[in-house]
């Protein structure tokens, strides 16, 4: 049995994309990959009238994010196990959201 990391990434109103469904895609995508990750499938919800949600299947575990326009606030939620860094993979999307304004918390599990 091997251990997880997890970190969640809370990211506020100045941060969240303008429902960019593919934009989301891309940045999990390249988020998943930069942290070691190996990304095994994608699937994404774009909600009416406002929202969307990505999932990325990893090797290791799974990497997703979740928005909410109308409260200008998005979740997201990095886990991996293995050698995997999921550090690597908020910094990105936080600095790719332009996130002034986050929480991280790191959970070993």
């Amino acid at each position: 049995m091997s251990t997880g990391n997890d970190d969640n990434c809370k990211l506020p109103k100045d941060a969240v994309s303008k429902g960019d469904e593919r934009c989301l895609i891309d940045l999990l995508e390249n988020a998943a990959v930069a942290s070691g990750a190996t990304v095994v499938q994608t699937i994404s919800k774009k909600f009416e009238p406002q929202g969307v949600t990505v999932i990325c299947l990893l090797s290791e575990s799974h990497i997703s994010i979740h928005t909410w326009p109308e409260e200008g606030k998005a979740a997201v939620d990095v886990y991996t196990c293995g050698d995997c860094n999921p550090k690597i993979g908020c910094d990105i999307i936080i600095q790719q959201l332009y996130a002034q304004n986050h929480t991280l918390s790191y959970i070993e599990r």
